[in-house]
């Protein structure tokens, strides 16, 4: 039987102790259950909507079919304004079907209302045998669903994943909802090193996501002078921050181009100057078409410095600067907290070819040891601790 060990540079702690690991290695057949468990993922949203817990829950749980574990995931039905442009042809998602061997399960939940969590919790009554068949129950942000079930199943194995942050400044209701999950789980994972300071967290492990390294595309970039921006259309991926910086840019280099792949709420704003093509189907493919990459959020960091490419990420805020700053991987980014600093820094890279060759190189030697595989592993570990 294989020997479980944590990955590289992936933080467990214990009490005031933290370790670091070396390797990790096969898995299969090493968890106390026996060789198959019962999985039970809940997630808010999921494939195929587009966002980075949405991908992580579902490379996890491909990763874990593949390893021979029945892996199902309960969501939120998605409205048609959620559906991604690549699909809208559908108009209508199934609220129970089968992706990759994968059983998804998703809960008409209605209005984004008060009454909300009560649909939500008479729908995981109605179908409460999901969680009595599951040998494993991991929430994903949402431990508010199975708050009840909880004290119904006390015995039940249940974890957590914490993914970014909901706003700043933080909420105190906010803070108080993850230390009472963090408080009724077995274990939990956090997504980035900042939650001990914001959130008080205490995680058994601090991971990152991770990324497909022998699916990254290697094309010519159209032209050096472009880049693309790969996200959410609101405040916490700094959208706004980088359109004004290229609007400076181009007043200098009028032949810089920028691509624009996403949605939300400043979408009309933005479509006056640029060309935005909403969210697509694998964005991350983006990344090998253009010189530079415009994100900060991690994951999609991650997926840029797969393909090689420089990541300028943005912040307005001081969590969203520990957010950035305190990662692992923050030395092989640009991290600006304006227009003309961002400006500048592209400016930079565009001159020094030797420096953001240093960085690019630095940032693709520390993401290609962060697969999906190695992050379905730390939730393995998770469980049978």
């Amino acid at each position: 039987m294989a020997q479980l060990v944590d990955p590289p540079n992936f933080e467990r702690t214990r009490g005031s102790v933290v370790e670091r690991f070396i390797h990790i290695e096969d898995v299969r057949g090493s968890n106390p259950l026996g060789s198959t468990m019962k999985i039970l993922f809940l997630s808010r949203l999921f494939y195929p909507h587009i966002g980075g817990v949405e991908k992580h829950v579902l490379e996890i749980s491909k990763i874990l079919v593949q390893k021979g574990h029945k892996t199902t995931v309960i969501t939120e039905e998605l409205s048609i304004e959620d559906i991604p442009v690549y699909l809208q042809s559908r108009r209508k998602i199934p609220r129970r079907e089968n992706i990759d061997h994968i059983e998804v399960y998703r809960i008409p939940v209605g209005g984004n209302n008060w009454f909300k969590k009560f649909r939500i919790w008479f729908w995981l009554w109605e179908h409460k045998d999901l969680i009595v068949k599951a040998d494993i129950v991991h929430c994903h942000d949402v431990f508010f669903w199975y708050l009840p079930f909880r004290f119904l199943f006390p015995k039940k194995l249940i974890y957590t994943t914490f993914h970014g942050y909901e706003s700043y400044p933080l909420k105190f209701k906010s803070i108080l909802m993850h230390k009472i999950a963090e408080k009724l789980s077995k274990g939990n994972i956090c997504i980035g090193n900042f939650m001990k300071k914001w959130y008080g967290a205490k995680p058994d492990y601090v991971a990152y996501g991770g990324v497909n390294i022998s699916k990254s595309e290697k094309r010519k970039v159209k032209s050096e002078n472009s880049a693309v921006f790969i996200g959410r259309l609101d405040e916490q991926t700094g959208i706004k921050t980088y359109v004004d910086a290229v609007k400076l840019i181009i007043k200098k280099n009028p032949n810089f181009k920028l691509e624009i792949i996403g949605d939300g709420k400043f979408r009309k704003e933005i479509e006056k100057d640029f060309t935005v093509l909403g969210f697509q189907e694998n964005p991350e493919k983006y990344f090998s078409k253009y010189h530079f990459a415009f994100v900060s959020r991690y994951l999609s960091i991650l997926e840029a410095l797969a393909a090689k490419r420089l990541v300028f990420a943005v912040y307005d805020n001081p969590l969203k600067e520990d957010y950035l700053r305190m990662a692992p991987f923050s030395k092989y980014i640009t991290i600006s907290s304006s227009v003309s600093d961002l400006v500048s820094k592209i400016s930079f890279s565009l001159d020094n070819e030797k420096d953001k060759a240093k960085m690019i190189k630095g940032g693709y030697v520390w993401v290609e040891k962060r697969t999906w595989e190695q992050m379905a592993n730390v939730c393995l570990r998770l469980w049978r601790v």
